[in-house]
């Protein structure tokens, strides 16, 4: 029997999902193909704002890679869309002149953000901030501008507004109303959101009325009604969004303010659907994922031709989430109004606030702000219509101390604990009973639960540990190196050492790989392995490294390229300057900046001129690209300085000539300070050495990014040669023990402190050992002039695995 022609026009969260829940209930039923408007696999859309904050990486929030899309035999065509339906032929047509017939037809097209028709709108350096785009066009903005305005104190907002701030910009967040958030809290949770968030460095413009923006091609300012400015040189809007109703028009599909759609998630046309954000149900349309993701199971039965009493009935909105920081909650009728009382509890030391709303002894709604644990309780009470008149009121809610897995030991099984993608306690106790589920990320696997915003998965691992009982004591929650395997980091690099294997490619046959090639996680994270185990027998696989370590180049947004000389410890002479000068010049280099590593960067560099600008600088590269080690800041030191104690540039150049190029899991960036002023910022590096009298102190795992961590001291040592040990040491033991893509600061975390000491400082024999293959690792390590002229034969290679052109810095 041939299958039926399924098309999907949309490649968003709530389209996809609609997919998975066909495929689980008729997977052979089904031709399927995708179009999507954007050049990416499906996405987690929500979690745009943790890469603007630069938590995460794209590759990360990738929901269904293209191997999920090969597997499952759907065809995918992205950057591609829908322009027109013929609902007569039952023919779609695209903007890249394709035309194909359908059986079934879903839209999925999603929402437009709303952009403010204001005077200006149009100037450069105003954007949205809706996709993978408009976030890195805030990231790049970030690099040469310094103010930014965020039109919207609602989530996006503020959570756009963060970002910014953490990528070095001043915000301005402008709202029209006296209180953030109005949608998803009150005004006391409101009112205390602002505040929080003023202590972490925004500025808020509350009641302004946004009338203009100024500036000749770019924006320079900000009007407001009444005649206040703002200066800008970046204004995000976050006013809202509305659905994407344009290909429905066209086509003569019913619309209103939505694709207008029965309990079923038909529109006025059989055989076409539509579901996401662009539906409008009930005279309701929903930007929240939890009611899309409820869309997507009633419309997969209807195609599937599954009989169902009842299809989509709407759905009570609630919010769970995470705000620069604060947890926050709320669901139902959470505004006073008239025949309403309610239940409050407000600490303002605490930063904690909670409201309950009662009407005729049922909760109708709930906001809760800095403690959001009996969220899920209270959305079961006010879906379920729990009647509260044998409870005592105040009972309702709990203090926070008494922990979250008290909270789920108590709670019912069907009570809900990912309200995005709706799954109860008891789905989640039934999926580890019957699958003998063991970590949070097979849960995830199986059931969604914290696939979404990830809010919850704190609750989903109480719950696992209230299942296992005593047996969760032994489990390891184990981070797999990327789908591609169910090994973990650890495993591989033990694999890798105990059967001798000593290529990529057998690595992934050996053992067990699902996809022939790999990824662009995998591949990087085996080459370093290999190179790790094996430093002198392994050949370096250029191919599988990133491309900005392959090009020994940082890619730009637009395709250009930054270099980056090595200054041994920011010391540079006239000699080095002025061949950076005269490249600058033959080469027409846009932008000569000098970076926070005490160096120069040369941005704007063409990708065919880069062997020759390599040649003509004839300087080795300062490996600003790679994960390794990068650079070594120091301050002038006790020659120059009258608080200096000790000789930081000395020891710094000496630090950074013996270990530059050294592979690592990640980038490492190490300082010297002459004294614990700390001018070279070793407080914050991944090593710091800072000079006191007579002796210097180390300092390791410090972050000076987007996580902001201070380094913990390590020890304490007399001369250069003891810090050269230990850094060599430490190095040693982060290389062998992180897993790839780890930063320093994360691995403390992970694995203490007082363990580091036991292996690299108390342990002499495990020390000695360290420093040993320290010494065989850096013998082995090539000229680095030489490997970027070697790399001029092979141009034609260096962007043949297109998947590995990802930027992680």
């Amino acid at each position: 029997m041939a299958k039926r022609k399924l098309i999907l026009v949309g490649n968003g969260m709530a389209g996809i999902r609609c997919l998975e829940e066909i495929l689980k209930l008729s997977p052979d039923q089904f031709e399927i193909t995708v179009f999507g408007s954007e050049p990416h696999p499906n996405y987690n859309r929500i979690l745009l704002s943790s890469v603007l904050q630069g938590d995460t990486s794209v590759n990360d929030i990738v929901l269904n890679s293209y191997e999920w899309y090969e597997k499952n035999n759907i065809t995918l065509f992205t950057g591609e869309t829908v322009t027109k339906v013929d609902k007569d032929s039952k023919t779609i047509y695209t903007d890249k002149n394709r035309e194909m017939q359908y059986d079934e037809l879903i839209l999925a097209t999603g929402s437009h953000p709303f952009m403010l028709p204001l005077p200006g709108a149009d100037k450069e350096g105003v954007i949205a901030f809706r996709n993978i785009e408009d976030c890195e066009a805030m990231i790049n903005s970030s690099k040469n501008y310094k103010k930014a305005v965020v039109i919207g104190g609602g989530l996006l907002g503020l959570e756009a507004a963060r970002g910014l701030l953490n990528l070095g910009m001043n915000v301005d967040v402008v709202h029209i109303t006296d209180y953030l958030m109005e949608r998803q809290l009150d005004e006391t949770a409101g009112k205390m959101l602002k505040e929080e968030l003023e202590n972490q460095g925004m500025n808020f413009l509350m009641s302004h009325q946004t009338e203009a923006i100024i500036g000749r091609k770019r924006v320079e300012k900000v009007a407001f009604k009444g005649g206040k400015t703002t200066k800008a040189d970046l204004v995000v809007m976050a006013v809202g969004i509305r659905p994407n109703v344009d290909l429905a028009k066209t086509s003569d599909i019913e619309t209103n303010r939505g694709i207008v759609v029965d309990d079923f998630m038909q529109t006025s046309v059989p055989h076409i659907y539509a579901v996401g954000e662009c539906a409008e149900h009930r005279e309701m349309v929903y930007g929240l994922v939890a009611p899309l993701y409820e869309q997507g199971k009633a419309l997969a039965k209807k195609i599937c031709k599954i009989e169902a009493e009842t299809g989509y009935e709407g759905s009570i909105l609630s919010t769970k989430l995470k705000v620069s920081g604060v947890d926050v909650f709320s669901a139902g009728e959470f505004i006073d109004k008239a025949n309403n009382k309610a239940i409050r509890v407000q600490d303002d030391f605490e930063g904690i606030y909670k409201k309950v709303v009662i009407r005729d002894n049922r909760i109708v709604g709930a906001v809760l702000f800095g403690d959001t644990s009996e969220g899920s309780k209270l959305l079961s009470m006010i879906n379920n219509g729990t009647d509260i008149s044998e409870i005592g009121k105040v009972n309702i809610l709990q203090t926070a101390d008494q922990g979250t897995a008290n909270l789920v030991a108590e709670m019912s099984d069907n009570e809900t604990i990912c309200g995005c993608n709706g799954v109860s306690k008891g789905d989640i106790v039934t999926a580890i009973k019957e699958n003998n589920l063991t970590t949070v990320a097979e849960i995830r696997d199986c059931t969604n639960a914290s696939r979404s915003c990830g809010t919850c998965k704190g609750l989903v691992g109480d719950v696992l540990a209230c299942t296992l009982g005593d047996e969760y004591e032994q489990v390891d929650e184990k981070e797999t190196i990327c789908a591609c395997t169910d090994l973990s980091h650890a495993e591989v690099t033990s694999e890798i050492r105990n059967k001798g294997l000593t290529h990529t490619r057998e690595v992934m046959n050996v053992l067990g790989w699902k996809t022939e090639e790999g990824c662009s996680k995998c591949r990087p994270a085996i080459n370093y392995y290999l190179g790790m185990v094996n430093p002198t027998d392994y050949e370096d696989e250029r191919e599988s490294r990133f491309v900005n370590e392959r090009m020994h180049a940082n890619i730009q947004n637009d395709g250009t390229y930054s270099v980056v000389p090595r200054m041994y410890g920011g010391v540079t002479n006239s000699k080095d300057l002025r061949k950076i000068a005269d490249v600058a010049d033959k080469y027409n280099v846009p932008l000569v900046k000098v970076t926070g590593g005490q160096r120069i960067d040369l941005l704007g560099i063409k990708k065919e001129d880069l062997p020759n600008v390599w040649k003509d600088l004839d300087m080795p590269s300062g490996y600003a690209y790679g994960k390794s080690i990068r650079t070594v800041k120091t301050c002038v030191g006790e020659n120059f300085c009258r608080f200096g104690t000790q000789d930081s540039i000395g020891l710094g150049i000496a630090i950074e000539k013996k270990f530059e190029r050294l592979n690592t899991p990640h980038k490492v960036k190490m300082a010297v300070s002459a004294c614990p002023r700390n001018c070279a910022e070793s407080g914050i590096k991944d090593i710091g050495v800072v000079g006191v009298e007579g002796a210097w102190e180390i300092y390791v795992g410090g972050n000076g990014g987007t996580e902001l961590r201070a380094a913990d001291l390590l020890c304490k040592v007399k001369t250069n040669e003891e810090v050269l040990e230990v850094i060599a040491a430490y190095l040693q033991y982060y290389r062998e023990d992180a897993r790839y893509l780890e930063r320093t600061s994360h691995w403390i975390e992970r694995v203490g402190l007082e363990h580091v000491k036991s292996v690299v400082i108390d342990d002499q024999d495990k020390k000695q050992s360290l420093v040993e293959r320290m010494e065989i690792a850096l013998s082995t390590l090539k000229d680095p002039w030489k490997e970027i002229v070697e790399s001029e034969k092979h141009q034609d290679e260096l962007f043949k695995n297109k998947s590995l052109e990802v930027i992680q810095n």
